[in-house]
C-alpha cells in the first residue's frame, strides 16, 4: 500500500504540472475548463485511494460536492465531501467507526487535499438542506465518488423528491441580492470578487442551479436547447465564463492560496499573466497599464455576464410563473424526466416531514413568490404605442424582432423611458431583443439622422437624463451610438485618485451636473443650484461632462483628445456654433480651474486676471465653475471637502468680478477688508483702536492673502499680544464647514512651518492649507486648514487639545523629532506615483515656485518641511492638495540658498530622495 508522503509528494507534482500548463496558455481562456476539469479528477483519484486505504464500511458513500461537484476545482479551492451513512451507523455511538472516518479525514490533509468534509446520513442532509438553502445548493451538484452507489442512489431520490423549483427561485434570487448588496451592487470594485461581486462567477453558477432546480438543464447548451438562452447569449455566456475562471485560476496561482479578490498586490502579477504589460519593448510607457488592461477585460466580462444573467433569470422566473398557473410547461418543452423533476418540492423550502419550518406553504406564501418575484407574467400589458408595451412597469418590445426591423427603436426605448410615467426598468424580452440586436447598432446606426435627433431628445429631456444614460451603459447601448465611450467602458485608473472606472466617473459627473438643475438637491450645494437655476441650456453642460475624459487611455493629452471628439459630435448632431464652442472649450480647459484653485496663490491679481482671460466670458466661466465641481465630487467621496469648495467659490467671485469690468485694484480691495473686519471687531466689543497695534506689524500681502473675517478673528485674539514672549495658539471650527482653522502667532525662526507640520502630523491631523505671514516685528502669524483623521464628537474638545498641546510644542527647544515612518496603503504599493519635484521662480522673480507631486503617506508635509528647514527657506505659502492617495502640493518660498544653482539642485534632490523612499 502506498504511504501517505509518496501519495503527497505525487498529488503535488501532477499538480505542478497542471497549473504550468496554466500560466502557459497566456491569454487565451478556451482550455481553462478542460484544466480545472483535470485539477478535480486528480484530487477525486486520490480520495479514492485513500478511501480504499481507510477500508470504511462498504455501505458508506464518499460523495463530491459544491464546485468539486460539478468538476470545477480551482487550484486552491476547498476539496468538498459528503460522507454519506446509512441510517444503521451511528458515528457518536460507534468509536471504531468514529476513529476510521477522523483517520480518512486527517489522511486526506496528510496528502495535501485542503478538503471541507461533513459526515451525515440522508435524513439529515434533507434536514440541514431544510434550514440552509446554501447545503441545499451543494447537495444540489452531488456526485458519487466511490462507496455505495445504492446509497447514493437513495439519497438522490430522496433529494428529488422535495424539490420544488419556485421556492428554491425565490430562495436564491433573495440570497443573490443580498449578495450584491454586500459588494455594493457593482461589478466595478476596485478590488472586486470574481468570485461573488455582481457579474462573477457566482451569478452564473445561480442561473444553472435554479435551472437544474427547474428542469430546465444541467448546462447552458441544454439551458439553450429548453429556449432559455439564443445561439448567441449561449457563445457569449461560454466565452465569458471561460474568462472569468481563468482569471480566478491565475488569481489562485498568483496568490499561492485561495484568494478570489483581485487585490492592487496580486493585479499586476494576474495581468502579466496574460502577457500584458505596462511598458513597450523599447522600456517607453504605454498608455494602460497591464492591470488596467486586465481589469478593463474583466470588466467587460462581469458587464456582459450582469446583462445575461439578468436576462436567463427573467425567463426563468416567468417559465415558472406560467407553469404554475396553466399546469404545463408553456415556454419550453423540457424533457419527461426534467418536467417530472421540476413538478417536485425543494428540500427545507416545501411540504417535507423532514422541514417543519416550511412544511407547509400556504397561498399566501405562493403568492408571495408571484409577487415578489415572478410578477411581471401576472400583469396585462398596457400599449405605450404600435411598437412597446408597459407590462408591471417594465417596457416590453412588441416582437422580438423589433429592433432588428426598426433600428430606430433601440434609442426610441430609452426615450420612451425617461417620458412615459411609471415604467422602471426594462422587461427580459426588451433585454434581450436589445442585447441581440447589438450588430445592427453599426457605423450606419449612428450616422442615421433619426437616431441623432432621438439622442439629442433624451439629453434635452427635462427629467430621467441620469437613469437613460446608466441604463443604456447598462445594455452596452450607449457605447455602441457613442463609438468614443465604448473605448472608456470598464478602463480603470490606476492614479490613486479615481476610484470609479471612466465610464462609471463619467455618469457620476453627468448625475453630479444634473443634481444641480432639480429643486429637490438643491441644498447639497446651494451656491451650484443658484447658478444652475439660471442657466438657460443644461443639456450644453450634459455634453461636456460626457465627453470631458472621454479621451482617457489613449496616450497624450486627454482633454484635447476630448475637445477633439466634442467637436466631432457637436457637428454631427447639430449643434448651434456658440454652443458647440462652449462644449468644446469645457472639455478642453476642464482641469484649469481646479489646477488654479489648488496651485496658485489666489490673493495675487495677476493670477485672478490671468485666469479671467482664460475664461473669457461670464457663462464660459459658469459652465466651467458648475464643471469643475460636479468632476471632482465624482472622483472619489474621499477627495472633495468643504475647503476646496470654498477655494473654487472665491475664484469665481474674484474672476467675476474683474470680467464684469473691475480691474484688480489691490489697495481698493485692502481697504474695503479693513472696513469689513472693523465692522465685526465692533460687533465683539473691542476697544476702539484696538487694532492699531497689530495692523501696524502687518503689510500689504498679509491683508490680500486673507479675508475679513480672518482678519477679524486674528486681531480679536492678538491686539493685546502683540511682540509677546510666549506662542499664541488659536483654533476654531473651520468657516468652510470641515475641520479646524488654527492660528500660530510666535517670534519667527526657521524650522517654526516644520515644527508645526510635525505636530499635526503625530496628533492625526491633516493640513489641507497653509497661509504664513512674517511680520514686520519678527513674528509669524500662520494659519493652517486642518481636518483630523476621524470625525471628533465635539469641536470644543479638538480645539482646546490643539490650542494646549501645539503651544507647548512650541515652547520646546531642541532639534526637530525624526518622522515617523509608517505603512503606506496597498494600493500605493501596488501603483506608486513616480515623484516629481519642480523648483522655479515664480513670475516676478521674487520668490520661488516648489510644485511637489508624490504618493500620499502619513508625514509626507513634515518631511518636506524638514528639508526646507534645514535649507533655511521659509515658506510664505503652501497649497496643500490630496487627490485620493496621490498629493498635489505647491508652495511660496524664499531665501538666500535659492540664489545658488548647485543649492537648488541639491535641495531637489534631497526631496526627491525623500519622496521615493
Amino acid at each position: 500500500m502506498t504511504e501517505l508522503p509518496a501519495l503527497r509528494a505525487a498529488y503535488r507534482h501532477d499538480k505542478a504540472t497542471l497549473l504550468a500548463a496554466l500560466q502557459a496558455t497566456g491569454a487565451s481562456a478556451r482550455g481553462i475548463r478542460v484544466l480545472l476539469r483535470k485539477l478535480s479528477t486528480l484530487a477525486g483519484k486520490l480520495l479514492q485511494t485513500l478511501w480504499q486505504r481507510a477500508r470504511l464500511p462498504d455501505d458508506m458513500a464518499l460523495v463530491a460536492v459544491g464546485g468539486f461537484g460539478r468538476e470545477q476545482l480551482f487550484p486552491y479551492s476547498d476539496v468538498d465531501v459528503l460522507l454519506l451513512l446509512p441510517e444503521a451507523l451511528a458515528p457518536e455511538a460507534d468509536n471504531a467507526l468514529r476513529a476510521q472516518i477522523e483517520g480518512f479525514i486527517g489522511s486526506c490533509w496528510d496528502a495535501g487535499l485542503e478538503i471541507g468534509s461533513s459526515v451525515r446520513t440522508v435524513a439529515e442532509c434533507l434536514a440541514e438542506s431544510a434550514g440552509d438553502v446554501t447545503v441545499q445548493t451543494s447537495l444540489l451538484e452531488a456526485r458519487l465518488l466511490c462507496g455505495s452507489a445504492a446509497l447514493f442512489g437513495q439519497f438522490q431520490r430522496q433529494y428529488r423528491a422535495q424539490l420544488n423549483p419556485e421556492a428554491f427561485v425565490l430562495a436564491k434570487t433573495l440570497e443573490m441580492r443580498q449578495r450584491h448588496t454586500k459588494y455594493e451592487n457593482t461589478p466595478y470594485a476596485l478590488e472586486p470578487n470574481c468570485k461573488e461581486s455582481p457579474g462573477g462567477l457566482r451569478d452564473l453558477q445561480m442561473i444553472l442551479w435554479v435551472a437544474q432546480a427547474t428542469g430546465l438543464g444541467s448546462g447552458w447548451k441544454e439551458l439553450a436547447a429548453n429556449g432559455m438562452a439564443t445561439a448567441l447569449e449561449l457563445r457569449q455566456i461560454e466565452r465569458n465564463e471561460a474568462l472569468l475562471c481563468l482569471i480566478r485560476a491565475r488569481l489562485h496561482a498568483a496568490a499561492g492560496r485561495r484568494e478570489d479578490r483581485l487585490v492592487f498586490d496580486l493585479q499586476t502579477a494576474v495581468a502579466e499573466s496574460f502577457g500584458y504589460r505596462s511598458q513597450a519593448p523599447d522600456g517607453s510607457r504605454l498608455p494602460m497599464r497591464a492591470s488596467e488592461t486586465l481589469m478593463r477585460r474583466y470588466y467587460w466580462a462581469a458587464k456582459a455576464v450582469s446583462q445575461l444573467s439578468q436576462i436567463l433569470l427573467l425567463n426563468i422566473e416567468e417559465c415558472l410563473v406560467l407553469r404554475h398557473r396553466s399546469d404545463v410547461a408553456g415556454c419550453a418543452q423540457p424533457s419527461e424526466r426534467s418536467a417530472r423533476r421540476s413538478a417536485q418540492p425543494i428540500p427545507g423550502v416545501l411540504a417535507s416531514d423532514a422541514t417543519p419550518r416550511c412544511a407547509s406553504m400556504a397561498s399566501a406564501d405562493r403568492q408571495m413568490i408571484d409577487d415578489a418575484t415572478l410578477a411581471p407574467s401576472t400583469h396585462e400589458p398596457r400599449a405605450i404605442n404600435a411598437r412597446f408595451f408597459e407590462k408591471a412597469g417594465l417596457i416590453e418590445v412588441a416582437s422580438d424582432d423589433l429592433y432588428s426591423r426598426d433600428p430606430h427603436a433601440i434609442l426610441e426605448t430609452f426615450l420612451l423611458y425617461q417620458t412615459t410615467l411609471g415604467l422602471k426598468d426594462l422587461s427580459a424580452r426588451t433585454l434581450r431583443a436589445l442585447y441581440n440586436a447589438r450588430s445592427v447598432m453599426d457605423s450606419a446606426f449612428r450616422r442615421d439622422p433619426v437616431n441623432r435627433a432621438t439622442f439629442m431628445r433624451i439629453l434635452q429631456q427635462p427629467s430621467g437624463i441620469t437613469h437613460a444614460m446608466r441604463l443604456m451603459n447598462q445594455t452596452s447601448v450607449l457605447g455602441r451610438y457613442l463609438w468614443p465611450f465604448r473605448r472608456i467602458v470598464g478602463q480603470m485608473q490606476h492614479d490613486l485618485f479615481h476610484v470609479y472606472t471612466v465610464d462609471q466617473h463619467i455618469l457620476m459627473v453627468l448625475r453630479n451636473m444634473r443634481r444641480f438643475f432639480m429643486a429637490e438637491h438643491a441644498h447639497e450645494y446651494p451656491f451650484c443650484s443658484q447658478l444652475a437655476g439660471g442657466w438657460d441650456q443644461p443639456w450644453v453642460l450634459y455634453i461636456a461632462a460626457l465627453y470631458h475624459d472621454i479621451g482617457k487611455g489613449r496616450g497624450g493629452d486627454h482633454s484635447r483628445i476630448g475637445a477633439q471628439e466634442v467637436q466631432r459630435f457637436c457637428r454631427q448632431h447639430g449643434v448651434a456654433r456658440a454652443q458647440a464652442r462652449l462644449i468644446e472649450f469645457l472639455v478642453r480647459e476642464h482641469l484649469t480651474m481646479s489646477t488654479v484653485a489648488q496651485k496658485q496663490d489666489l490673493s495675487d491679481p495677476d493670477v485672478i486676471a490671468a485666469f479671467a482671460r482664460q475664461v473669457g466670458n461670464e457663462r464660459n466661466l459658469t459652465a466651467m465653475y458648475l464643471l469643475t465641481v460636479a468632476d471632482i465630487r465624482g472622483t472619489s467621496p474621499k477627495v472633495w471637502n468643504a475647503w476646496k469648495g470654498k477655494l473654487l467659490e472665491d475664484l469665481y467671485r474674484a474672476t467675476l468680478r474683474v470680467l464684469g469690468g473691475r480691474a484688480p485694484d489691490a489697495a481698493a480691495e485692502i481697504e474695503a477688508r479693513k472696513r469689513q473686519a472693523l465692522v465685526q471687531l465692533a460687533l465683539s466689543a473691542l476697544p476702539f483702536e484696538a487694532h492699531k497695534a497689530l495692523w501696524a506689524t502687518l503689510d500689504v500681502s498679509y491683508f490680500m492673502r486673507h479675508d475679513a473675517a480672518d482678519i477679524a478673528w486674528h486681531t480679536r485674539h492678538l491686539s493685546r499680544q502683540v511682540g509677546t514672549a510666549k506662542p499664541v495658539v488659536r483654533s476654531r471650527q473651520s468657516l468652510a464647514g470641515d475641520g479646524l482653522q488654527v492660528m500660530v502667532y510666535a517670534a519667527d525662526q526657521t524650522d517654526l512651518f516644520a515644527r508645526i507640520c510635525g505636530y499635526f502630523d503625530r496628533a492625526g491631523f491633516s493640513i489641507l492649507d497653509a497661509r504664513v505671514h512674517t511680520a514686520h516685528n519678527g513674528y509669524a502669524l500662520d494659519t493652517f486648514q486642518v481636518v483630523a483623521s476621524s470625525q471628533p464628537g465635539h469641536y470644543r474638545e479638538l480645539t482646546h487639545m490643539v490650542e494646549s498641546d501645539l503651544r507647548h510644542v512650541l515652547e520646546e527647544d531642541g532639534p526637530l523629532p525624526e518622522p515617523a515612518r509608517r505603512r503606506v496603503s496597498r494600493r500605493v504599493q501596488s501603483f506608486p506615483v513616480a515623484p516629481r519635484v519642480s523648483l522655479r521662480p515664480d513670475e516676478k522673480a521674487q520668490r520661488w515656485l516648489l510644485a511637489i507631486s508624490a504618493s500620499d503617506r502619513a508625514g509626507l508635509l513634515y518631511l518636506v518641511a524638514r528639508i526646507l528647514a534645514r535649507h533655511h527657506l521659509s515658506v510664505q505659502l503652501a497649497k496643500i492638495s490630496t487627490l485620493g492617495e496621490r498629493v498635489e502640493d505647491s508652495f511660496l518660498i524664499q531665501g538666500p540658498e535659492l540664489q545658488n544653482n548647485a543649492r537648488q539642485i541639491q535641495i531637489e534632490t534631497e526631496l526627491l530622495r525623500e519622496l521615493s523612499a
